[in-house]
Order: structure tokens, then C-alpha cells, then sequence
């Protein structure tokens, strides 16, 4: 245990650039993060008293690990090249190296990866989540038995990727076709549920066990269509498509403080997590998604934009989750 709370952290990560560069797609590294975010997080926890060293990618850690290095603590953002287990991959990578790391375990880092997993774990915890199915081929698609509308993604991506106006089925005859294109395009299955016409909201929350608190409730409003999705398209023009707002006092925040707790409890999320929910027809909250890894971009990430609405800085943010992983790993008392 260390006699002070500076911290020797080690910053692993997946460079959006350095993909371009060696030909990846823009959709492809599009989970991917941006120099500025390097960039914010590594002079946030200098703002801090830490002094953060960059590693890389998940094969640079595994590299230094292996060579003898060791850190106080790796901050962990990085998300994975390829499979449905790619976010588990730099957990698993530290725990071999018995490293201290910040955020969740590889369990929970590869089920919450496949939405299908995750919406059973919740399920089984009897909490609310939209009815849903998995398709593995086309054809796989006439035997769903739900009714439209209803709505399809893939069922191991993040970012919103394949999310677009076109995820909203409206028949079924149109489901095949709209699961074969999905199929076609991620290589994966896809996850088809029944689609939520209601308010969407984000919820952020830090800490651990007994500890863990939420952050804020956000709504997601989309300025065109009350009831779309929140697509890669409105995501990447936030500014033009969607408006966000604080939710405090009111009933629905209270409910969505209690159902994003149980979720984040249930899928035994460590350190920080952003937990997705929408209201049904009956305005009764449902579990969507949980983003163990959330985005930090201090600027356009919905969790730092939460968190400012919240009153708490970017940098603050930072401290809240490495005194979390610190204290959960027994570096500070």
C-alpha cells in the first residue's frame, strides 16, 4: 500500500489514427479513440498528482507486462480489435500479470459487449428489458415471434454502430432482409427487440459495491422524431440532432437512478460505468445497454456531458474513478 496517493498509471488504449493509418475503415475504428482524448485524460490525471505514462494498445501492454514493466495502476480504455471478447482482452491481459487496472473484469467486459448476454443476466435479476430474440442467419428471421414494430442492431458492437434509420422495422416481412443486411455487414448476429416508442435517457455511475452511486440521469432528445434512435448518425451530429437534459427530482429520474444501480449491480460493473434505458409504450423504463468502457472525450462523450450537468468536472470525473479502482485494489486505505 502506498504511503501517499500518487499513482504511477499506465494509459492503455486503442488510437484512432494509428488504425486509419494501417487501413482500417472509418466505421470500423469508429469505437476507436481520438489523440484529444489521450491528450485530456493524460493531463487530467497530471492536474491530479498522478504521473500517467502511455502505453497503447492492448498488444504494447501485454509486450511491457511480459518484459518485467509494471504500473501503480493501468487506466484501461481500450476496446479491442476483433471478437465478440474484445473488450475483455486487456483485463484479462493485466489480471495474468496480476497488474491493477481500472474498470470492469473480463467476465463482465465480454458479456456486456453481447447485448443478448447482458439483457439475460438483467432479465434473470428481474428487471425490465424489452422482449427480444437473437438471429444468427436470414432465415432465422420468420421464426421471431414478436410483434412490429421492432428493432435491430448487431448484437456485439458499441458506439451505435449499425444503428441506423433503418433499424426500425416496421413488418415482418421486412426483418429478414434488415437481419441479412446486418449480418452481412458485422459478421455477427443480430439482436432484434421490440421497439421502445419512449423517452431514452443515459445514466452515469462510479464506485463499487455498497459504494456505487449514480452520477446523473441525462435524457437524450431527438430534435426531429420524438421517439428515433439514438444512431451513430445522431451521435456523431449531436449538436445538430439531439439535445440533452439533466433529470432530477422527478419520479422517472428517481426510477432510472434504481433501475441503472440494479443493472450495474447485477453485471457486477466496476469503477464507472454508463447504463442505457428507454420507456416503453406505457412509460414504464426498460434496460437497453451498459457501457463498462464508457467514452471520455471531455467534450462530445455522453458520459463527461453528463457529468458536467451533474456539477462534476472532467477532472474530477478522473479522480472519482481512480480513487474507486485504488481503493478497490487496496492501494489506498
Amino acid at each position: 500500500m502506498r504511503a501517499d496517493r500518487s499513482l504511477c498509471i499506465g494509459l492503455c488504449y486503442d488510437l484512432k489514427g494509428d488504425y486509419l493509418a494501417a487501413g482500417f475503415s472509418p466505421e470500423a475504428v469508429m469505437e476507436f479513440d481520438e489523440e484529444e482524448t489521450i491528450a485530456a485524460l493524460t493531463a487530467g490525471l497530471a492536474c491530479l498528482g498522478h504521473q500517467p505514462e502511455r502505453v497503447g494498445r492492448g498488444l504494447e501492454l501485454a509486450r511491457r507486462l511480459a518484459a518485467g514493466e509494471r504500473w501503480d495502476l493501468v487506466f484501461n480504455f481500450a476496446e479491442g480489435v476483433r471478437g465478440r471478447s474484445r473488450e475483455a482482452q486487456v483485463p484479462a491481459i493485466c489480471e495474468l500479470y496480476e497488474q491493477p487496472y481500472t474498470f470492469s473484469d473480463p467476465l463482465t467486459c465480454a458479456i456486456t459487449l453481447d447485448k443478448s448476454l447482458a439483457k439475460r443476466v438483467v432479465r434473470d435479476h428481474g428487471l425490465p428489458t424489452a422482449p427480444f430474440a437473437l438471429v444468427a442467419r436470414p432465415e432465422d428471421a420468420a421464426a421471431v415471434d414478436l410483434a412490429p414494430p421492432l428493432f435491430v442492431k448487431p448484437v456485439a458492437e458499441g458506439s451505435s454502430k449499425g444503428v441506423t434509420r433503418r433499424s426500425r422495422v416496421e413488418s415482418r416481412d421486412e426483418l429478414p432482409g434488415a437481419c441479412a443486411e446486418l449480418i452481412d455487414a458485422f459478421r455477427q448476429p443480430v439482436l432484434v427487440e421490440s421497439f421502445l416508442p419512449g423517452r431514452e435517457m443515459t445514466v452515469g455511475i462510479v464506485g463499487n459495491g455498497q459504494d456505487a452511486r449514480v452520477i446523473g440521469v441525462m435524457e437524450v432528445v431527438f430534435r426531429a422524431h420524438a421517439d428515433a434512435a439514438y444512431t451513430a448518425e445522431n451521435k456523431r451530429e449531436y449538436q445538430t440532432q439531439v439535445d440533452y437534459h439533466l433529470l432530477d427530482g422527478e419520479p422517472l429520474a428517481q426510477k432510472a437512478r434504481a433501475l441503472a444501480l440494479s443493472a450495474y449491480g447485477a453485471l457486477d460493473c466496476r469503477d464507472l460505468a454508463r447504463i442505457d434505458l428507454r420507456c416503453d409504450a406505457a412509460g414504464e423504463l426498460q434496460f437497453l445497454e451498459v457501457n463498462p468502457l464508457p467514452g471520455l472525450h471531455p467534450t462530445y462523450s455522453d458520459l463527461p456531458i453528463l457529468a458536467g450537468k451533474a456539477g462534476t468536472s472532467y477532472t474530477e470525473l478522473l479522480g472519482q474513478v481512480v480513487e474507486a479502482a485504488a481503493l478497490r485494489w487496496g492501494l489506498w486505505t
